[in-house]
């Protein structure tokens, strides 16, 4: 796997990175399993071994099972954290008294966020952060409680290094504009089958062009170094959810297919490859579970796809021709 460095940071990461947000679907999961403990280790060390060294977490995962299990695999494993990146996010607060399963509200608050890191830090049994992300956006942000935040986190060596997922450009400046710290990194919702933040590029000057939460989004970050991540990054095609009536979904199916074929691995693996192509450099994060998919995702590393390639499946995706 082809390594690079995070900018404004000397982190060193995996092209592609691998999301934790399935590592168990039980809310109440302790992770005192003999066997999920196990699966997860192998996970963990067949992440290691092909490169993949970045997990990225969040504290509702599970309402907080997911870091729990991994702090239990953190455990077993001794001596691997210093060749892992372990990131995680908050800001998501789940409704009370209604519990799990109920969308609550968005907390940015200075006490909120440091109380949710020094409970990530338990759960995941580690002494800090390499990097936290702010959650999806809260409304009610006062820029200022979140800078005291991160001061306060940062000096006591909690969290190294800080980003946001889900923020569009305006939100982002204003942040950074009461931020001693670089925002490094902007985790969003990125596939060949959600392609946006390429499209808005695509579609200047167009009457049809309508991206207003995206707009200029991909060059803002590129502008700034913020790396890009991409979550959901192979998408829900029609195939997936069962939902057969769209042609361009089904056109891009089967050009992957054909270009998957033609390089004997799979048709995620030419998905990430697209994501992969673009020189942003956007960094996938895979949500598989299973060490072998995993591997036979890390192929995309080593796939090049060509300009044409690549504008192939763009236009095969958005069911529209090149303007």
């Amino acid at each position: 796997m082809n390594y690079y460095k995070i900018p404004h940071t000397d982190l060193g990461t995996g092209r592609i990175g691998l999301g934790c947000m399935n590592l168990t679907p039980a809310y109440n999961e302790t992770g005192t399993s003999a066997s999920v403990r196990r699966r997860l280790c192998q996970l963990i060390e067949t992440a290691i071994d092909a490169g993949v060294n970045l997990f990225d977490h969040a504290d509702v995962y599970a309402a907080g099972a997911v870091e729990a299990v991994f702090g239990h695999a953190m455990h077993d494993l001794k001596g691997l954290r210093e060749r892992m990146l372990i990131q995680s996010k908050c800001g998501i607060r789940i409704a009370e008294p209604e519990g799990w399963g109920r969308m609550g509200f968005f907390d940015f608050s200075h006490d909120h966020i440091l109380h949710s890191v020094d409970a990530s830090l338990q759960r995941l049994q580690v002494e800090y952060l390499d990097i936290l992300l702010l959650h999806r956006p809260d409304p009610l942000m006062q820029p200022e409680e979140v800078a005291r935040a991160f001061d306060t986190l940062h000096s006591a060596g909690k969290v190294r290094h800080f980003g946001v997922s889900n923020q569009n450009v305006g939100q982002m400046q204003l942040l950074q504009k009461h931020l001693d710290q670089p925002l490094v990194i902007n985790q969003l919702e990125f596939s060949l089958f959600h392609s946006d933040l390429v499209s808005d590029g695509v579609e200047v000057n167009r009457q049809q062009a309508a991206y207003p939460n995206t707009s200029g989004l991909l060059d803002y970050c590129r502008l700034n170094n913020i790396l890009v991540q991409a979550w959901s990054p192979l998408g829900q095609p029609a195939s997936y959810s069962g939902n057969r009536d769209s042609n361009r979904n089904r056109a891009a199916e089967e050009l992957l297919d054909s270009m998957a074929r033609a390089r004997n691995v799979n048709r995620r693996a030419v998905a990430l490859a697209w994501i992969l192509r673009h020189p942003a450099g956007i960094q996938p994060i895979l949500g598989t579970t299973n060490p072998a998919h995993l591997l036979d995702n890390c192929a995309a590393d080593a796939i090049d796809l060509s300009r044409e390639e690549w504008t192939q499946l763009l236009v095969a995706a958005r069911g529209l021709p090149m303007p």
